[in-house]
């Protein structure tokens, strides 16, 4: 906001719609941005908002905005995440309301994607119940996967080939020796 040039004076901010223009129309006013010298540019879709960062990485230009992972657009550019302090949880739940009088800023709560499995199904499938708690993505990665599917026009089995052959340090760690091994000789 000192030199509100570095991001190009703008801030690419959600369509009307979306979850996170409440929350970011609240930012805006809370970092009172416009005053900085920030022109806060609304985006009329979801592509628009993805074609903007692209033609910003491809002219060398500065992006500023606000976008999720994991998605495509998030494997596609090396993105630099900006941190917004600790994370409120009043100040939080208060930056999602339309109506907010005095937002403040607070960092985004971490959002973790969990999984869950009956107890029958974890008592009659014990090897796949251990596998499915030792498997974990980053965020990156899997943006990373969205964006080699896209760039390559993949099906999904072709993109499963595809972790499974560049990212054996990640999915080698969620087998069982075994099944490593048996999983190693397979892609040999």
């Amino acid at each position: 906001m000192e030199n509100p040039d570095l991001v190009g004076g703008q801030f690419n901010n959600c369509p009307d719609g979306w979850g996170c223009r409440v929350v970011s129309d609240n930012l805006v006013r809370a970092l009172d941005l416009e005053s900085s010298g920030i022109e806060v540019f609304n985006h009329g879709s979801g592509e628009t908002l993805a074609t903007s960062m692209g033609s910003a990485v491809t002219d060398n230009e500065p992006w500023f905005g606000y976008y999720w992972g994991p998605t495509v657009p998030m494997g596609k550019y090396d993105m630099t995440r900006v941190e917004l302090g600790d994370y409120k949880e009043d100040a939080f739940a208060n930056l999602q309301n339309p109506d907010a009088d005095n937002p403040e800023v607070s960092e985004f709560p971490a959002a973790p994607i969990l999984t869950a499995a009956t107890s029958a199904f974890i008592e009659n499938n014990p090897d796949v119940a251990e596998f499915f708690t030792n498997m974990t993505f980053e965020t990156s990665t899997m943006s990373e996967l969205l964006a080699w599917a896209d760039e390559n026009n993949a099906s999904d089995e072709e993109t499963a080939a595809y972790f499974l052959g560049t990212y054996k340090d990640q999915w080698s760690a969620w087998l069982n020796e075994d099944a490593r091994e048996n999983l190693a000789a397979l892609l040999q």
